[in-house]
């Protein structure tokens, strides 16, 4: 308990001051001293480390992808339901404040995060279910290859966009004036019926095979 109640404060005052603080200011913030807090983190490296893996890992489940996957429901529905949950809770003020100090702090764990989590995981999945739901089994069966560069870029729009609305909230004090569901449902119609008109051309333009009229 005692940890994590440290990792908590460590947390805030990170997201507070930046990675830059001392660890002696730290530990008289939290109200403990050094040689307790070197008891659980051994190193100022060690909390970081600690504090990184609990903003951006821990809060993935294992299944926290169903929704998106789940074909009994139609695409459009689905990322709705996913990106409203998703940006609501993981674009906190915390979180974009801890995620904007480790670029800063040039930490390798914002590209691995944005690598291995946003886009192998995110993207890719949504990627897929795009083909899923605009393409016939005909285009599906000659694609080859996985997931390609620009379709990733496609799905990336939707998933800035998002980011960015956060960013105005937390971070520029330009909240937008309209509800958080109602941008989600917004920008979720925009990007699937222009992925509605684009996919099946930029489909049929990477594997080569010619065009529809």
């Amino acid at each position: 308990m005692r940890r994590q109640q440290i990792l908590d404060a460590a947390t805030d005052y990170f997201a507070e001051a930046g990675f830059a603080v001392q660890t002696r200011e730290l530990s008289r913030r939290i109200g403990i001293s050094q040689p307790l807090l070197y008891r659980y983190f051994p190193s100022k490296a060690a909390l970081i480390d600690a504090v990184l893996e609990a903003v951006f890992l821990q809060q993935q489940q294992t299944n926290w992808l169903d929704t998106l996957r789940d074909r009994s429901l139609p695409l459009k529905e689905r990322l709705t339901q996913f990106y409203s949950g998703y940006v609501q809770g993981t674009y906190s003020q915390r979180w974009l404040r801890i995620y904007f100090f480790a670029a800063l702090a040039n930490f390798e764990f914002n590209g691995e995060y944005v690598k291995k989590i946003v886009q192998s995981q995110i993207l890719t999945t949504v990627c897929k279910e795009l083909r899923h739901s605009l393409l016939t089994p005909e285009q599906i069966a000659g694609l080859s290859g996985p997931i390609h560069p620009r379709e990733i870029e496609l799905a990336w729009m939707l998933q800035s966009s998002l980011f960015y609305g956060m960013v105005r909230k937390h971070i520029l004090n330009a909240a937008p004036q309209i509800t958080e569901t109602t941008r989600v449902s917004d920008a979720v119609d925009l990007f699937f019926h222009g992925a509605r008109g684009l996919y099946p051309a930029l489909l049929a333009e990477l594997s080569g095979a010619p065009k529809r009229p």
